[in-house]
């Protein structure tokens, strides 16, 4: 059977890498697509044409995703990895601390892509996922979201968010965990990406590295399954919730 994978946020940075590698190791992939006008993921189309699908995709929409959910289930009838990746970080929001004008419309904003997002996206497609052998959602959260380590004055909005996600992916794991299914939570490290708009060359991690890592990461998945999910970052060290 054709193995199958969709990755959400998919344009660039770490999606980007997920998808080619995914497709370095044959699996089809179904690439959650939000810039259209972004030219890294119709030029890997190129490249792969049989197994790389563009379906736009925007996460913080229940239509886009109901819509995108609609056409994935027309051309497969299982997916055996989901990984919800698509994020955004705190903007303006990062610097400010408890005794600033926050913008609570911005908060729900991230909270609404980061939190919500990726559970619209699981809450869709789950019955692929759970049509699949592999049965296994993996959510790319952060460090951020970890409550036993959290040491900022600011970041409200992002930190929040993945705090949240990791809440979502718990209960989704107590869903599907008797039933077969997994979810990994994932911090990917301080990544050289585009979260914040532009690409951060100062960061420590590229992206193709920590996608190698994280694929690295599912595919020793068996280790890791258990009643509760695993949350871990890319280099395989545990994260306390």
């Amino acid at each position: 059977m054709q193995k199958t994978a969709l990755v959400t946020g998919a344009d660039r940075g770490l999606g980007l890498d997920l998808t080619e590698q995914l497709l370095q190791q044959d699996y089809r992939v179904f690439a959650g697509q939000f810039m259209a006008d972004w030219p890294e993921l119709g030029q890997l189309q190129q490249k792969c044409p049989r197994l790389l699908e563009l379906v736009a995709l925007d996460v913080s929409q229940d239509a886009s995703v109901e819509q995108a959910a609609q056409w994935i289930k027309e051309q497969t009838d299982h997916l055996d990895i989901l990984i919800n990746n698509a994020g955004i970080s705190g903007g303006k929001d990062n610097t400010l601390t408890v005794f600033d004008d926050l913008d609570f419309d911005w908060t729900q904003h991230v909270y609404n892509i980061n939190a919500v997002g990726p559970l619209r996206v699981t809450n869709a497609l789950l019955p692929l996922v759970m049509n699949s052998e592999t049965k296994l959602v993996v959510n790319i959260s952060s460090e951020a979201g970890s409550i036993k380590r959290s040491h900022r004055r600011g970041w409200f909005a992002y930190c929040m968010a993945k705090a949240a996600l990791n809440m979502q992916s718990s209960i989704v794991h107590n869903n599907i965990y008797p039933l077969g299914g997994q979810v990994l939570v994932i911090h990917p490290g301080f990544l050289q990406s585009y979260i914040t708009g532009r690409k951060n060359h100062e960061a420590a991690t590229p992206t193709d590295t920590a996608a190698r890592q994280i694929l690295d990461i599912i595919a020793q998945r068996q280790q890791y399954l258990a009643d509760e999910p695993t949350f871990i970052d890319h280099e395989g060290k545990l994260w306390p919730w």
